[in-house]
């Protein structure tokens, strides 16, 4: 372990949580990276909604999904938390503005309505195509609800499940135990394959240029600023997805510096207990990723 691998992991254990972390700038060929854990794989959570949202902006592009035409967000998809996931009643919305309040946001009912219009063969399509080979994703967030009801013992077909009622009766044994939280039994990947990710999504080699550009914009907007971001002044520009899940605290993006070079940072965290909220591990994110890009920006 090299001088910048001990630091982040100690600013990850300084917070209360074992950390991963893959780092490089965008378009440097064979340029130098900041590692730890890079390869290990690593809970996904909502950080999965990147690839659907390439597999989205694909379809787009290529005329199979019109962005404008409107669908309803139903009582099935009502599961609670922010965007159309909380509503009370039926929204009725454009494939378009689905998509950017599943990045913008983490709007879990936008992104179930559209990865059911996509389909898996499209999200599986995006990580062929990109070669991440440590990349798993197997349905959507209404699946992962599913599979907790089953690991607690419940019936996910007896209506909608409220995911936060049940991880409230659940106790701490239970809810360590679920497979949510392995990544062999949920969507997983590892920190160098995300920021291969994302650097295809920056160079246009996701998708059409059109359809990368569609993405960033979206990951740009990103209303979340207490991870990744909390790391870096107002002058630079941080284009992010968090990912959280009991125990998980996430951020994946790129870091855009007022000189326009492009740094692509994965950080995945599991904190020792379940205490929420975890205000430390947040900010151990962005601090985390600027000792990262600091390191880069100085080779």
């Amino acid at each position: 372990m090299n001088m910048e691998t001990e630091k982040l992991a100690g600013i990850f254990a300084s917070a209360g949580a074992v950390g991963s972390l893959h780092a490089r700038e965008i378009g440097v060929i064979d340029g130098p990276e900041v590692s730890l854990n890079a390869d290990e794989p690593v809970v996904l959570a909502s950080v999965f909604k990147v690839p659907f949202a390439v597999a989205y902006s694909r379809e787009v592009s290529a005329g199979r999904l019109v962005e404008t035409e409107r669908t309803t967000v139903t009582s099935r998809y009502r599961v609670g938390g922010l965007g159309t996931a909380g509503c009370a009643d039926d929204v009725e919305m454009s494939w378009r503005d689905l998509a950017f309040f599943m990045l913008a946001m983490s709007d879990n009912a936008a992104t179930d309505v559209l990865y059911h219009r996509l389909g898996q063969a499209a999200v599986d399509a995006v990580l062929d195509d990109l070669n991440l080979k440590h990349t798993q994703i197997i349905g959507c967030g209404e699946d992962l609800d599913h599979q907790v009801a089953e690991d607690l013992g419940m019936d996910p077909k007896a209506g909608p499940v409220d995911l936060e009622a049940i991880l409230a009766a659940a106790t701490p044994q239970q809810i360590w135990s679920l497979g949510i939280l392995d990544p062999a039994r949920t969507p997983s990947s590892t920190a160098r394959d995300i920021v291969r990710l994302l650097e295809a999504i920056w160079t246009d080699s996701a998708g059409s240029p059109e359809a990368c550009e569609r993405v960033r914009l979206m990951m740009a907007q990103q209303i979340w600023r207490q991870r990744l971001a909390s790391g870096f002044d107002g002058s630079v520009l941080v284009a992010g997805k968090t990912g959280t899940l009991p125990a998980i605290r996430n951020e994946v993006g790129v870091v855009t510096y007022p000189d326009g070079r492009h740094y692509a940072v994965a950080v995945f965290t599991r904190a020792a207990t379940l205490e929420d909220p975890q205000p430390a591990i947040d900010a151990s994110i962005g601090q985390a990723a600027r000792l990262a890009v600091d390191f880069l920006r100085q080779q």
